[in-house]
Order: C-alpha cells, then structure tokens, then sequence
C-alpha cells in the first residue's frame, strides 16, 4: 500500500540460540513478548486496545494450510486482534475469518477506500469511476474518484454486503486519501478529471486551478483563493465519501449496528508543516474525518516517505505527535492508534528490537493499540528460529505442538525428528508425523504418563516467503525438549 503498503510484535524474544524449553499444556518457557492489555486499558473494547497486526491470507506464506493452523500461529504469538486485508470485497476467505474468532482474535474487515488492487467482478462500466492524474501512473493500482457517484453507491453497496454475510468485529477503510504525498512535483496528483472538475464548478462555480503553467491566471501558487477552495473540496470529498459509506441509507451501520467502525488518515515527519501539507497534498483532515464518521477508533497509517526508510528511527512516532494533537483538540477521548510498515521492501525489514521499541513508543503517547502491515513480512520469518509455544494432547497417543512460525514438512518428517525420552528411548516414526502450517502433529506417544519429547531437524519453510525464499533455512535450538502432559490433561 502506499501509505500503501501496511507491524507487528510477536515474537520478540523469540529468538533461541541454544536451550532447552520445557513446554507444558499452555505457553512455552520464554513466553511470547506480546500480552493483549486487559478491556479496561486505553480504548475500552477489546478489539480497540491492544497490539494486533494485519493479515493477507492471499500471500503464499498462507496456503497450503488449515485456517485453523494461521489462527493458531497468529493466537500463539499474543495477537488478539486482527486487521484483515480485504484485497477485494467479493473474494473473502470466510474460513480464516471464522477460524480466528473461535480464537477468540477480534478481526477487523479492512478495505482500501481510493481504489483497489483488483477489479475482478466489477460493474461494466468501473473504468468510468477512476481518478485522472497530472501524469498517467500504470503501477497495478486503479484509483477511484471519490467524485464518482457511481463507485460510492458501488462501495456502499458491497461492503454492506461484506460485512452482513462474514462475521467481522470491525470494519474499516484505510487509504481514502487523493494521491500523492508531493504529488504536484511528481506528477502523481489527482483527481483532475471531468468527475473533479464537475464537482468543482457545481459548488464553486468555477474551474479547477491550474497544476501546471505558471502563466495561467487560474495557476495554484498565485490564485490562492481558488487553490483553498480546492482544497477545502477535497477534504469533504474524502470526508462525505466515508460518512456515507458508513453511515448512509444501505450503508455499514445499517446492514451491522453492531460493527464497529474505525478510520484511518496519514501520518508522516515533514517537518513543523506535516498536518497542513497531508490536508494539502491528500485532502486528509483527520479531526473533520473523525466528526464526519464518528468512528470508534482512528488510526494513523505510516506514509510513504518515512516506512520506506531503511534507517527509520523506531522512536518516530514520537514526530507523529502533530497529528494526535490535531486530533486531540477536537476529540479528546477516541482510542487512537498507530500503523507501520515491517518489510514491504527487503531493505526495510524491521527486527525485533525496533518492534519493541516502536510498540513501546506508541503506548508512551497515549495510543490505545498499534498495527503493522503485514504479519509475514517482519525480519523474525527470515531470522528467527522456530519455537514452540504451546502443545497439548489432542487424542490419547497424539500432540500438536504449535510453533510460532511455519514449519517445513519434509524437515519434521526427517528420520530421529522426533525422540520420546526416559526409561524406554525410541524415535517416533516419521510416518506418525504430520504438519499443517505452525502446527506439527506427532503420533505413537505413551497414552498414560507424561511424555517428554527431544525435538530436532525442524525447520522454517524459506519457499513461503514473499523475499529471500533461496536463503538458508533457520533450524529449531539444539538440544530442544518439550513435555506433553499425559491424556485426560
């Protein structure tokens, strides 16, 4: 995404060189660093406090395995909270929905509003609702005008639908903005076209400033009356868009009045400035979007020119504090929280360390939770060591332990994985061993005592991975042992 693309903080300390873990029927030794704070934390709701991060079930990190198995490595690694991408509305994966609420994780529908990745299953006629730019952008992304009647009744319309036939908590529109931060020097500015220049003659009677000779009367830097007007149309434009998809006849509250609602502007560290400019370049005005929505949380979402930074300070939201004061003047009690990005790019990859800190940094300010796009991508898939994190006995001679990451098939089924310990030392035969995703099922175990189980072999799954999938895999810590509690426990 490019506010757009979309942290995470699980498995913090997650990172083992060599131990052995003593693993009961709940959280392993070392447990993961990321407790969901209590409902009575900032923001009240549990689905409104807390670390939570976003999921696209769509990347190939996801398939190949049970939506129970993604529920349970999320679960596993404290996140109670989920945003899900919807890349499009009309192609949802119900079942990892449905498998992260018998979790117990709130999930959050996230739909962009400015646009979409894909068009598939769209009216005839959605060429008609798109943005025109200074300059032509052919990036995959189709901007739609918040201009266009017909895309928001469109909207409307499908995300009603989305949110009455899946059990989401929460839905939320990210991205709703004009494109793009400094666009009028890029070239990738907008919406230009007859949709804005209509809108813009109907309430003001005039032509749209001009973006791009200096000699024109109607030119930007010199008609600065004209130029505020256009700004000014801009904000209601985002802000009208939402409300009504939100709050209209047809619209999210009518179809669930037990949803909740967030929204989400831009956050970026430009200096002394940075709130004018975003209300400037991308018609953002968090305060007069909040009033509009009336949301029940509202996030601000890392722009591009900071998470693309490979040396972002991971104290950065700390320049953020603008945009929650801007926020706070208005609205003094609405839980707020911070997005970022954890590796988009290979040369952003943020570890574990500037996680923390990052996480340590949103609660310093007052921030009921914090997200990151997007789980899979952090620097602990391509570092860190699989851990279990918990088992438990699922019939009288099985156990699943669930790692906090995915595990290689082959790996576990390796011979002499597997060794049951004590008076009667054998190795489990491969063949009583399974995995789905995080989860390795192993079989043939001592129906009665308690069973302590030497791990080896295993390994994470590089061919998963969105970058560095020719990489060397990161193998479990030597001398591995976990205790499986006996049935009946």
């Amino acid at each position: 995404m490019t506010g757009r693309p979309f942290s995470r903080r699980a498995v913090l300390g997650g990172a083992v060189a060599s131990a052995t873990l003593a693993v009961g029927s709940g959280l392993l030794t070392g447990e993961t660093a990321w407790a969901a704070e209590p409902s009575s934390a900032r923001g009240g709701h549990r689905g409104l406090s807390g670390p939570s991060i976003q999921l696209d079930p769509t990347f190939p990190y996801y398939q190949g395995r049970s939506p129970d198995s993604i529920a349970d490595e999320l679960a596993v690694n404290g996140y109670r909270i989920v945003h899900y991408f919807v890349v499009n509305e009309q192609d949802v994966n119900g079942p990892v929905v449905e498998a992260l609420r018998r979790r117990g994780i709130t999930v959050w529908a996230m739909v962009i509003g400015n646009g979409s990745y894909s068009v598939s299953g769209f009216p005839d006629d959605w060429p008609t609702w798109q943005m025109r730019l200074l300059k032509p952008v052919d990036d995959g992304f189709y901007r739609f005008s918040p201009f266009s009647t017909d895309y928001l009744g469109w909207k409307k319309q499908v995300v009603a639908k989305l949110v009455s036939e899946y059990p989401f908590d929460g839905f939320e529109v990210a991205e709703p903005y004009f494109p793009e931060w400094n666009g009028l020097a890029s070239g990738v500015y907008g919406d230009v076209g007859p949709l804005a220049q209509d809108a813009f003659m109907r309430r003001y009677g005039m032509e749209l400033p001009d973006f791009t000779d200096p000699s024109s009367p109607r030119y930007y830097k010199t008609d600065t009356e004209r130029y505020a007007k256009w700004m000014q149309l801009r904000v209601d434009a985002v802000n009208g868009f939402l409300a009504e998809l939100v709050n209209g006849s047809g619209g999210v509250r009518e179809a669930r009045p037990d949803i909740l609602v967030g929204t989400w502007s831009l956050g970026v560290d430009a200096g002394p400035e940075s709130v004018a400019l975003e209300r400037e370049y991308q018609g953002l005005d968090a305060a007069a979007m909040i009033s509009a929505v009336r949301p029940d949380i509202h996030i601000l979402q890392t722009n591009w020119p900071d998470w693309t930074r490979p040396d972002l300070p991971a104290t950065y939201l700390r320049t953020y504090r603008p945009f929650i004061d801007q926020i706070r003047a208005t609205h003094p009690r609405i839980p707020l929280g911070a997005q970022t990005d954890i590796g988009s790019t290979p040369a952003m990859t943020r570890d574990d360390g500037w996680l923390r800190t990052f996480a340590d940094t949103a609660d310093q300010l007052g921030l009921a939770t914090w997200t990151g796009y997007e789980y899979h991508l952090g620097g602990y898939i391509y570092h860190d060591r699989p851990v279990p994190r918990h088992v438990e006995r699922v019939t009288d001679d099985s156990a699943v332990i669930s790692f906090q990451k995915r595990i290689d098939p082959a790996s576990a089924k390796l011979p002499q994985s597997f060794e049951i310990l004590g008076g009667r030392r054998r190795f489990v035969d491969p063949s009583a061993v399974s995995v789905d995703g995080n989860r390795v099922t192993v079989g043939t175990l001592p129906r009665r005592a308690p069973v302590r189980l030497r791990v080896a072999n295993l390994t994470d799954q590089p061919s998963t991975w969105l970058y560095h999938k020719d990489g060397p895999a990161n193998a479990v810590p030597d001398d591995l042992v976990v205790d499986v509690p006996p049935a009946g426990r």
